[in-house]
């Protein structure tokens, strides 16, 4: 009898076990299945918010042909601010001041700078005068020489012309709330009567104060410098970035030859220490800028520097 009822006992404990477990299994099924339902969709992070800027320069053959549809591309891919380089006459891309600032107002970007051909050979005051008043009138926080043309890169003492020639022009800009500066190419990294222009000429010669520096990582790279080393060496000097990046790593250069010019994040150039240096480097803003695009679709490659930057290198 006892093995019997230890039997039927056991056969008892053994069913409500299993029971048990089952239940137990169903209740934790339900428990995971609630918490998937109720996971929080993923958080969509406007691009915007990442105050990006894009050289225009970049889309200067639709500029060409349709600035408002252009314009709106630019702005619904995310970057908040422009950077012009079509300054002629007085006009924006064919635009009145007040006119262009509200056609880039109105798409949710602003006006951050603009390139401007002044040559450091023959520019008066009164010529730097009207471009700021202009460039007030559009609401640029920065204007920027972009070039220097071939024969004034032969001497040093055409560099150290140009530089006292900016220091002036960056006085009269302060007059108007704008802060003057420079766009590096490759060629004023190159040696000139056994000097080396950006280093022993503009750093050295330009007033600080007055003329800024805006270092464009591509060419100091395809130079054959680290931006990071120039920083440490001459700290707070440059307020903008200049983001583009290179399909591969080549032997330092100084002709600018831009079939190696690549989106921001597709190439080597090596972008999240250069962003984290920004404190030491004085950084303010960051712009896009490529010059050449090699699949030829601009819009798509400035879609992938903005997504590169905003999903991988600025997170």
């Amino acid at each position: 009898m006892k093995k019997s009822q230890s039997r039927r006992e056991f056969l008892r404990v053994s069913a409500a076990g299993a029971l048990g477990a089952f239940v137990l299994s169903q209740s934790s099924c339900r428990n995971a299945s609630n918490k998937a339902a109720k996971a929080p969709e993923p958080v969509i992070v406007d691009p915007k918010s990442f105050n990006l800027g894009l050289q225009l320069y970049t889309i200067r053959d639709a500029m060409a042909t349709d600035v408002p549809g252009s314009l709106k591309k630019v702005s619904d891919l995310g970057y908040k601010y422009v950077e012009l380089a079509d300054y002629v006459d007085g006009k924006f891309y064919g635009y009145a001041p007040a006119d262009f600032k509200k056609l880039v107002n109105d798409l949710g970007m602003e006006i951050l700078s603009s390139h401007t051909q002044v040559e450091g050979v023959g520019v008066t005051l009164d010529s730097a005068r009207k471009m700021a008043e202009d460039h007030a009138l559009i609401g640029a926080k920065y204007c920027i020489q972009p070039w220097i043309v071939e024969e004034m890169r032969n001497s040093i003492a055409t560099y150290q012309k140009m530089a006292a020639n900016w220091n002036e022009i960056g006085k009269v800009m302060k007059e108007f709330g704008l802060q003057f500066g420079y766009h590096n190419h490759n060629f004023e990294f190159a040696t000139v009567e056994g000097k080396v222009p950006y280093f022993d000429v503009m750093l050295a010669e330009l007033d600080k104060d007055l003329v800024i520096m805006e270092m464009d990582m591509f060419w100091v790279t395809e130079a054959g410098h680290n931006p990071v080393d120039i920083f440490n060496k001459y700290p707070g000097r440059f307020p903008l970035y200049h983001l583009k990046d290179g399909y591969e790593k080549i032997p330092p250069h100084f002709d600018v030859v831009k079939d190696n010019v690549a989106p921001v994040g597709e190439g080597v150039i090596n972008f999240k220490e250069i962003i984290a240096a920004k404190d030491v480097a004085g950084m303010k803003y960051m712009i896009v800028e490529q010059d050449d695009s090699r699949d030829g679709d601009m819009f798509a490659d400035i879609q992938k520097s903005i997504t590169n930057l905003t999903t991988k290198i600025l997170v």
